[in-house]
């Protein structure tokens, strides 16, 4: 590699007078080849140069060993280490090495002077530096009493010395030489070399051999050049006008100042703008904020402390100054960290916390990403406001909890405008207020109840805080500047998406939290719930033990819920009655078992729902999804003397009426497939009823199990006890897919069935299903109706001969006549 430490011009003309015999000079075919980095050297300069590269150091010492001489020639791509002949110019200078010192870091630092120039023909890149076959360019000399070529000359020096004069670094030694030199070409040459032209610039003026056409180029170089030292001396005037402004504005403002003391009055709103611009100049603001925030800052310091607008702009002032405009938290981006800590606060949720990490780790690896917007959907209980508070504490982040249910204004999240009496920013812009910082966590809690009326719809507002591509410039009413979101971390929670906006709904990304299953429920009773109880009853592990098979019986017997909420309250009732033993002065250990757990909690408040005790006509089970969990039900179907018509009670929904029909059309297509009798349709009414009438019920999931409960009905064959199902009909008798896979087959579990029934295409589906509780369940894929009803039903038992009528005989010893 090789530089310059700077242009020697000086030295460089004081040997131009001794350099003018080009003719006599003998130039080799071929030299070695030093290329340059970032300077074009003319012939006559004397430059210093620094050598680094392993071939320019032998392409230095093969010259000196020979005739001093070497080529110079500029590199075009400035960061090539190991250049080629394609990598240079095809015009270099020709010269000669007249000094040499080895530096004590391996570099070495040559003194060159140019000679001429050179045209490269070919280079050669198989030796140990680069060589190259040149040939010298004559330069074609200016006529003698050429008019152009002496008004050209003056332009020169014209130009030159007002580059000087506008702040240009030539050095007076150069203005006197370029005064006095009178040969064009080198005038030319002394010009360009001391412009700090670009690379391709200076190379452009070393390749024209024609001294007039050479000195033209230079002309139109020097005219740019103080156009743009015009323009550069224009910009530091203004930059000084601005800085005299600023100083005669803070002598006026003293002065003000001294008037206002001597008057005793605007003492207190004086010193509180004072405060306001250190604390402008404090908060770091983007250029357009601080500029309104200094606008209304000089208009409070000219209104009356009593003024009514007064105390709004303070306001304003005081919300500007106080948001963390450039404060933010630092990221714990250690990834087992993290993890520990989501592990240490929640059980389970495998799921959710993958994706946590992997979001940890993409920022990690990137400085600010992009990120999605979370949404935590799942049955009250489950923990998806907790979780969002255990990720900000796994993130080293500040935690901001939003409750959007029951908002119906848009003011809400955009703010008031300032006209308004009690204006205030929305409350977004509170909690970036509340964090201190502009890289916190926001949980958008309950974001599916968000109303809307004539005030607006709050979220079509929140499309723009949860899109990261809008979101770097979210406006808010009260302030009237754009503040950056895009640093913060968003996440919502929702315990149905059904009543969330489709369009704020695609911009979220969906987590599903299901349900725990007993053994869950179980641990993080154990981990988390019985401790916290514990220590907020004011009592210790000294003082209250609860085996695991009490914690069971409390989960079966005294809670029905997905979540955990019922099951903490319980608890909590457990420590309370402890407590007020230990406060009545009760020393030893209570220790609750599930023999005794009714004496803290009474009798058990929920009747688990079980599997049917016998197989039975017309009755079968189905599984349904509900917003806080799976659940059981059970469909009646019961065949009776009518005309043919289908009655459906139990308060079903529009959905659950047309799989109803579907279900009873397919019967009736397939009456002879299925053993029942054709006339029964038009002799028999069928009556689907579904237990708790006053819960309204609806969907389409319950298709197969109101086919089987039909079909059973109408066969006479009777429906397995152990056998749970769900699945959409169709008229063809295919079984589609349905949703909430997991909640039901949580629900089967605590039914405690042992067979289940699900659609072919929702055994993908199963991964998200933990495989421990349900290793004693066995699982049933099907595609079409026929295979749920081989899988359901029992066979029909055969028909009984009677035999040919005779004289009985009753046995004294005989019991009363067998039931058939």
């Amino acid at each position: 590699m090789s530089s310059t430490t700077n242009n020697n011009v000086p030295e460089e003309l004081e040997v131009a007078a001794a350099g003018d015999g080009n003719q006599s000079l003998q130039v080799p075919e071929v030299l070695p080849v030093l290329p340059l980095r970032d300077i074009v050297i003319y012939p006559f300069m004397i430059v210093p140069l620094f050598v680094s590269r392993e071939k320019s150091i032998r392409a230095v010492d093969d010259a000196l060993g020979e005739n001093r001489m070497i080529m110079l020639v500029s590199q075009k791509d400035l960061d090539k280490e190991e250049p080629t002949g394609e990598d240079l110019y095809k015009t270099g200078t020709v010269a000669v090495i007249m000094r040499m010192l080895k530096l004590p870091d391996g570099r070495t630092r040559i003194l060159v002077q140019g000679l001429v120039r050179a045209r490269v023909e070919r280079v050669e890149e198989t030796g140990e530096h680069l060589k190259a076959h040149l040939s010298v360019m004559n330069e074609q000399a200016a006529p003698a009493a050429s008019l152009e070529v002496e008004a050209l000359i003056r332009n020169v020096r014209a130009s030159m010395e007002k580059a000087a004069n506008l702040g240009k670094n030539i050095s007076p030694e150069v203005m006197a030489i370029v005064a006095n030199l009178e040969d064009a070409g080198r005038l030319a040459d002394l010009a360009a070399s001391n412009l700090e032209l670009k690379v391709e610039d200076a190379q452009s003026v070393l390749d024209i051999a024609d001294t007039t056409v050479r000195l033209r180029r230079v002309n139109d170089l020097l005219n740019k050049e103080i156009e743009v030292l015009t323009v550069q001396q224009e910009i530091n005037t203004q930059a000084r006008a601005d800085i005299d402004r600023s100083q005669r504005e803070f002598y006026l403002r003293q002065q003000l100042k001294a008037i206002q003391s001597e008057l005793g009055e605007g003492n207190e709103l004086a010193e509180e703008i004072a405060q306001f611009r250190e604390k402008v100049e404090a908060a770091k603001m983007p250029k357009a904020a601080e500029e309104e925030t200094l606008r209304q800052l000089k208009k409070l310091e000219r209104m009356h402390p009593d003024a009514a607008e007064t105390a709004t702009l303070r306001n304003w002032m005081e919300i500007m100054t106080d948001l963390p405009w450039s404060k933010t938290s630092k990221d714990n981006l250690d990834l087992q960290k993290a993890e520990r800590i989501l592990d240490e606060d929640h059980y389970g949720l495998e799921k959710v916390k993958e994706r946590i990490i992997e979001a940890l780790a993409v920022r990690k690896l990137k400085e600010k990403p992009k990120g999605t917007i979370l949404c935590l959907v799942g049955p009250p209980g489950v923990g998806k406001t907790s979780l969002g508070r255990s990720i900000a504490r796994a993130l080293n982040r500040k935690f901001v909890r939003l409750s959007l249910g029951g908002v119906h204004d848009e003011a809400e999240i955009r703010g008031h405008r300032r006209t308004y009496v009690g204006a205030m920013p929305g409350r977004i812009i509170q909690s970036l207020q509340q964090a201190a910082t502009n890289n916190p966590l926001i949980m958008l809690d309950e974001i599916d109840k968000v109303g809307a009326d004539f005030r607006g719809d709050p979220s079509s507002a929140l499309l723009e805080v949860l899109d990261p591509e809008q979101n770097n410039s979210f406006r808010d009413n009260y302030l009237g500047v754009t503040f950056d979101l895009s640093n913060a971390m968003f996440m919502t929670t929702a315990n149905v998406l059904d009543t969330v906006q489709p369009a704020l709904r695609d911009r979220m990304e969906v987590i599903r939290l299901a349900g725990y299953t007993e053994q869950e429920k179980l641990e993080i009773a154990r981990r988390h719930l019985l401790p916290k109880q514990v220590e907020e009853n004011g009592i210790t592990a000294k003082n209250l033990q609860i085996s695991k098979r009490a914690l069971a019986t409390l989960i079966n017997q005294y809670t029905q819920e997905a979540g955990l909420r019922q099951l903490e309250r319980e608890i909590g009732s457990i420590c309370r009655k402890v407590a007020r033993k230990v406060a009545e002065g009760h020393a030893g250990l209570v220790r609750v078992s599930p023999k005794n757990v009714h004496e803290f909690l009474g009798a058990p408040k929920v009747q688990p729902e079980e599997v049917l005790k016998r197989d039975q006509v017309g009755v079968a089970t189905g599984l349904a999804w509900t917003a806080v969990g799976g659940d059981v039900l059970f469909i009646e179907a019961l065949k009776m003397k009518g005309k043919g018509v289908l009655v459906l009670t139990g308060q079903l929904g529009d959905v659950m009426k047309e799989s109803a029909q579907a279900a009873y059309s397919y019967a009736k297509s397939r009456a002879r497939e299925l053993g029942i009798p054709e006339d029964d349709f038009a002799n028999y009414d069928l009556h689907i009823h579904i237990p708790e009438g006053a819960i309204p019920k609806d969907g389409p999931s319950a298709g197969i199990t109101l086919a089987t409960a039909m079909i059973s009905a109408l066969s006479g064959r009777a429906i397995r006890k152990d056998v749970a199902m769900t699945g959409e009909i169709t008229l063809r008798g295919n079984v589609l897919p349905v949703g909430g896979v997991k909640e039901k087959v949580l629900a089967a579990r605590r039914a405690r069935v042992t067979t289940i029934i699900l659609p072919q295409q929702n055994q993908r589906d199963m991964d998200e299903v933990p495989k421990e509780p349900f290793k004693d369940i066995r699982f049933v894929f099907v595609e079409s109706v026929q295979q749920v009803l081989k899988e359901a039903l029992r066979e029909k038992p055969p028909a009984v001969v009677p035999a040919p009528s005779r004289p009985a005989v009753r046995s004294p010893q005989a019991a009363s006549p067998p039931s058939v």
